[in-house]
């Protein structure tokens, strides 16, 4: 469980460093990319011992990283992309209530328990996320030309959230977690450099030492989300449904206490209502297996 927590607790901080992005005027793409090298290093001097560079190649679990940054890289474009069109509510229910694939995906392919009390705190959970996003005089509406990307963006996430679990499960030591996390944001860095390098040949490149501050202080907490919530996969007390579904939720309730106590953010009814079916998801879901 401390794993769990300490899992929400460095995705809420993430949240409250893109709050700082947009105070600051910091480019997220930059940030994003400088990040996962930052997040790469963390890891690999932090927690990794006796590796041999040379030798990830041959690790069972190295294409699937591969993969994985990739998707990093990807969604976080689509997710800029729906912002720019549909909004940021759009974007966190789209990303949250992608816990439905990992949940649905331990459910059928590891045969975990699916009783009573986990499926009404995971319907609620869904409903909560959606309610807790919304803001006022907003909501979600989003142009039939820009449904695409929510889709997509829905499907990524728990594409990735879904292919970190069979990947832990299956083919990742004990002793290569931090290995295998510092590969998968060493892979999306280096995607991201060849995005960079793009918009350089084409002129549409400035690197500031801002931008490069902001990917330090992103990359911290951003190791240690995908390291813990790794490590909380691999403990046996709880099924990986029931780790997504608490994770996914408590991240927006915890994000949405943040916006109200450092950013003075005011939440309309509906946000109350899913703050509360939150904290009952949680309760239901985390009790489910006992």
């Amino acid at each position: 469980m401390i794993y769990l927590l300490l899992s929400i607790l460095s995705s809420s901080i993430i949240f409250v460093v893109f709050k700082l992005f947009k105070r600051f005027e910091i480019n997220t793409l930059q940030a994003i990319i400088v990040n996962y090298f930052i997040a790469c290093a963390v890891g690999y001097f932090g927690f990794v011992e006796d590796a041999n560079i040379s030798e990830i190649p041959s690790k069972p679990w190295f294409y699937g990283t591969l993969i994985l940054g990739l998707l990093f890289i990807i969604v976080f474009n689509l997710a800029a992309i729906t912002t720019q069109r549909s909004g940021l509510s759009v974007v966190s229910v789209a990303t949250k209530m992608s816990v439905a694939i990992p949940v649905l995906f331990g459910i059928l392919y590891f045969n975990e328990s699916a009783g009573i009390l986990k499926i009404v705190g995971v319907v609620l959970a869904l409903i909560a996320v959606y309610l807790s996003s919304i803001k006022a005089n907003t909501g979600i509406a989003i142009k039939k030309k820009n449904l695409i990307y929510p889709i997509l963006v829905f499907l990524g996430s728990g594409l990735i959230d879904t292919l970190i679990k069979f990947i832990e499960s299956g083919y990742v030591n004990k002793t290569d977690v931090a290995l295998f996390s510092s590969t998968i944001f060493s892979v999306a860095g280096t995607i991201g450099v060849l995005v960079l390098t793009f918009q350089g040949i084409t002129g549409n490149l400035k690197i500031t030492g801002r931008n490069i501050i902001g990917g330090i202080v992103l990359g911290i907490p951003n190791f240690f989300s995908i390291h813990f919530l790794v490590m909380a996969l691999r403990n046996n007390g709880f099924d990986s449904s029931t780790i997504f579904t608490i994770n996914n939720v408590a991240i927006v309730l915890v994000s949405t206490v943040l916006g109200i106590i450092l950013f003075k953010e005011k939440l309309i009814t509906k946000n109350w209502i899913g703050i509360v079916l939150a904290i009952i998801s949680i309760l239901l879901v985390a009790n489910s297996g006992i």
